[in-house]
């Protein structure tokens, strides 16, 4: 089955929610960056969790970057969601080493770090984009997103997100849920939520049982009547292309760019989400500068 984002309303109950299965865009973002468990995991989540973010925007080329920097051996994890909930990104330090709380079970938390912020940063067409920014609880990605839902957007939150690793590096399951209460929800309302997040348990373990994006947020939210608002397909997916990284180049400035051509007189540019290479030569560089 393809990678499935799903959204959802209860009837009977003020409740929105999101769940995600993507595999194949977690094993994806581990192939380009050639990530290790730890890093797998952690960018997994981080990728997950953007996506559901930016799946929930209602404008067409809105955008979401979701930025975690705790501190801890991994440094900085930025993705970024397109309004589809497609999803791009890169952890700083992709190569460390097996970090366990204890045996099969990774440490995300300590190698993330808890020493610094998670930030939010919603792009929907005006002016200037939106930022929220909250201090990381744990650096287990899940619950510092339901944090930032909170304070930065007073909107009550439960999120869980897992990345399985196999044996053989490669990522075995993916996905997760958000659910948010909305305004007038009872204490009932939340004292059944709270219990089916605690029965529900780890999501890897229910994505090993075969359960879709769908079967998860109907087994966590069972006590409610629920509306599919929208399911669709979600991948890893860049936008990176020889024009934006012109206007990259560009925006050096001619003396730097003049500098640039004296100095290496080619250029090679790497998409920091995708790996792929563009090169310039001297010629296409002169060319440049002379249209500046």
């Amino acid at each position: 089955m393809s990678d499935q984002i799903v959204r959802v309303l209860a009837k009977d109950a003020p409740i929105k929610a999101s769940a995600i299965s993507a595999k194949d865009l977690v094993e994806r973002a581990r192939q380009i960056h050639k990530t290790l468990p730890v890093a797998t995991a952690a960018l997994g989540r981080a990728l997950l969790g953007c996506s559901m973010l930016g799946n929930q925007l209602k404008e067409d080329n809105g955008s979401v970057t979701l930025r975690v920097n705790g501190g801890g051996p991994l440094g900085s994890i930025t993705a970024v969601s397109d309004s589809a909930g497609n999803v791009r990104g890169y952890v700083q330090n992709g190569d460390v080493e097996l970090m366990e709380k204890h045996p099969g079970k990774l440490d995300v938390g300590r190698a993330v770090g808890t020493d610094g912020t998670l930030t939010v940063i919603k792009d929907i067409g005006l002016k200037e984009p939106y930022v929220g920014q909250v201090e990381l609880l744990s650096g287990e990605i899940a619950d510092d997103l339901a944090s930032y839902l909170v304070e930065s957007e007073q909107i009550p939150s439960a999120c869980a997100l897992g990345v399985l690793v196999d044996t053989d590096q490669s990522v075995m399951c993916a996905g997760g849920y958000l659910i948010q209460l909305l305004p007038g929800a009872s204490e009932e309302v939340i004292s059944k939520l709270e219990q089916r997040v605690v029965e529900m348990g780890a999501v890897t373990k229910a994505l090993q049982e075969g359960l879709t994006a769908l079967d998860l947020v109907k087994r966590v939210l069972c006590d409610f009547e629920l509306e599919i608002v929208e399911e669709s397909p979600v991948e890893y997916r860049c936008y990176c292309s020889k024009d934006r990284v012109t206007r990259a180049l560009i925006s050096m400035g001619k003396k730097d760019l003049g500098e640039l051509i004296e100095d290496q007189g080619e250029a090679e540019l790497t998409c920091q989400f995708c790996d792929k290479v563009y090169h310039y030569s001297k010629e296409e560089l002169e060319d440049l500068l002379a249209r500046m």
